[in-house]
């Protein structure tokens, strides 16, 4: 009951990349020492995760800079070389984009090595996080296919491929990432849903999507103050997602205008209940996490009831992220204490 864990990105050693910035570039020039590097960073990242009491630990995206180029790195028909400006979640920002210049391919598993380094790395249940196909379309620039919902389908064809091999690995958990479901919500309905059903089709692991108003960053935070004293966009997705297959549904609640109450909207889905704010230094206490689990508690019961963080949390610095999961670890603690 009340299982931790994390929603995606966790921040690098140093000697990684640069720390606290959100897509840093590696410091390891050596291509065999960044390899090591980002091995030897996934261990000490899923051993500090044990340490805090974390209970389902993940990699924290230690082999990645960036949560969907990560995956398109090792994907052809992309170009990354000449990549191209666009404005990305309804134009909220702009970021430089790899290219699609051709059909779509996979010819082996992008993250098959670190998942089986990770999973080797501990015995508690192991999470991989992978881009949804939605937002890996919002984060490309699509100069092949000219329709999002073909594009769609055909990553979530090789995020299927991917997550059948983590799962053969020893991966409990998969979740999709899709903050763009925020964002199109009227096609979540359309292509956003029959893309991640795509994408899940035949895996018997547990299966998750983390929706969220993303990273602490300003062009996030100026959204947010721009929506409103209720953020209601979770009430058109939530119908979609509790009729779909998916297992789990991760949302931001500790510090946000989100209604604890649209989580009823969930109906027989596992919840991943944001306890932890990612965009301040400032630490909870396990007092304030266990009351946002309290208030989960009025709308879901406890057994479908998993705390985590808001989003991923690689723009923070090491010693304020794991004094964060320590006080989430042990504000599920007082919950189940009092239950």
């Amino acid at each position: 009951m009340f299982e931790t864990t994390v929603a995606g990105s966790l921040p690098k050693p140093s000697w990684l990349a640069e720390p606290e910035v959100l897509w840093a570039a590696w410091r390891p020039a050596d291509d065999d020492i960044l390899e090591e590097a980002k091995l030897d960073a996934t261990a000490l990242c899923i051993l500090a995760q044990e340490e805090a009491g974390i209970d389902i630990v993940s990699d924290g995206e230690q082999s990645r800079q960036h949560f969907v180029h990560g995956f398109l790195a090792a994907i052809d028909g992309l170009d990354f070389d000449n990549r191209k400006r666009i404005g990305i979640r309804d134009d909220r920002y702009e970021a430089d984009c790899p290219r699609v210049i051709g059909p779509v391919s996979r010819k082996q598993s992008v993250h098959a090595a670190y998942a089986k380094h990770a999973r080797a790395q501990t015995d508690r249940k192991l999470k991989f996080t992978l881009p949804g196909p939605m937002t890996i379309v919002d984060t490309i620039a699509d100069e092949h296919y000219g329709d999002r919902a073909t594009l769609a389908m055909e990553f979530a064809r090789l995020l299927n491929d991917e997550a059948r091999e983590l799962e053969a690995l020893g991966v409990d958990v998969i979740q999709f990432d899709e903050p763009a479901y925020n964002v199109y919500m009227s096609a979540v309905a359309g292509w956003g849903i029959d893309s991640l059903e795509r994408a899940i089709e035949g895996l018997s692991c547990t299966t998750a999507i983390h929706i969220c108003y993303g990273y602490g960053i300003q062009a996030n935070i100026d959204w947010k103050g721009a929506l409103g004293d209720e953020w209601r966009q979770y009430e058109e997705t939530f119908p979609v997602l509790a009729a779909s297959n998916i297992d789990q549904v991760s949302l931001e609640c500790i510090n946000s205008h989100v209604p604890m109450s649209l989580i009823g909207l969930l109906d027989g889905k596992d919840i991943l209940v944001g306890a932890i704010d990612v965009a301040t230094n400032r630490i909870e206490t396990p007092d304030q996490v266990a009351d946002v689990i309290r208030e989960a508690l009025k709308h879901a019961p406890a057994e479908r009831i998993f705390p985590s963080t808001n989003c991923g949390m690689v723009p923070l610095s090491r010693d304020v992220t794991y004094a964060k999961l320590r006080a989430l670890a042990a504000g599920a603690a007082i919950m189940r204490a009092e239950i």
